[in-house]
């Protein structure tokens, strides 16, 4: 699984999503994700079509929405996907919020989905560790993705600790907290340090927490930007002052209080 790649949230079906999956294909990015619900899985697989970088090269990502999970409706759901999108398999299908009573049963289904070969690796998004707890009592195949909210104002240590304790990658969603931090001060000094964009620095700091990252952008210059993440490395000093921003505040819902 790349440590980075586009998330394409928000981003319009038709000309909006192929052109920045496009852009952030030709700028070297190999993982885009995506979701039933956003409703662009035809954009980003028309983009992935053609695209000159070979399908196996690539890391696709999409998700099952609320309303369809359960265990029939999320083989539905997922074949749908896979029309959309034109694939024929997918690298990460992951459950994109713990609806009470379903989620355990839309496990069910992408455990078979994952033995059927239809997808490399399945996950979660938006689990607490309480909701983790609940796949693990019945669970084949642990979850091996858990996909949240996590920006320096929401650093979720305690689940953060739990993935790692559980081999469950942890990735990022809303790295840069919909752009409410590009004007942190304390951000801003270490950037001007390193001659980067705060942005490249919280993208930074995603990394070298161990975390995966997929920020969105349709932007080329900022999809580029956005990449430049890899020549330059934080000291533990300044690691140190961006986790001390966290105030567990969260731009999203929260998995426990949600209503869609």
């Amino acid at each position: 699984m790349p440590w980075f790649g586009l998330g394409v949230f928000k981003v319009e079906e038709g000309e909006q999503v192929e052109n920045s999956v496009r852009m952030a294909i030709n700028a070297g990015y190999k993982s885009i994700d995506t979701a039933a619900v956003y409703r662009n899985e035809e954009g980003v697989g028309k983009a992935i079509k053609e695209s000159d970088v070979p399908r196996e090269e690539l890391f696709i990502t999409s998700k099952v929405w609320n309303s369809e999970q359960g265990y029939e409706s999320t083989l539905k759901a997922f074949d749908e996907s896979m029309q959309k999108l034109g694939l024929d398999y997918l690298d990460l299908y992951l459950i994109h919020w713990p609806v009470k009573g379903k989620y355990v049963d839309t496990w069910k289904a992408l455990e078979k989905l994952y033995k059927d070969g239809k997808v490399r690796a399945i996950g979660v998004s938006n689990f607490h560790i309480h909701h983790l707890k609940d796949i693990f009592e019945i669970a084949e195949v642990k979850p091996m993705v858990n996909q949240v909210e996590y920006h320096p104002k929401l650093s979720q240590v305690e689940l953060v600790k739990f993935c790692k304790e559980n081999e469950i990658q942890f990735e990022a969603w809303s790295p840069l907290m919909q752009g409410q931090l590009l004007d942190n001060e304390v951000l801003q000094e270490i950037a001007d340090a390193h001659q980067k964009s705060v942005a490249q620095v919280i993208l930074r700091w995603d990394l070298q927490n161990g975390v995966v990252t997929i920020p969105k952008s349709v932007k080329e210059h900022r999809i580029k930007e956005n990449a430049d993440i890899f020549n330059f490395e934080l000291s533990a000093e300044e690691m140190e002052k961006i986790n001390s921003l966290n105030e567990n505040k969260r731009v999203g819902s929260d998995p426990d209080n949600f209503n869609f």
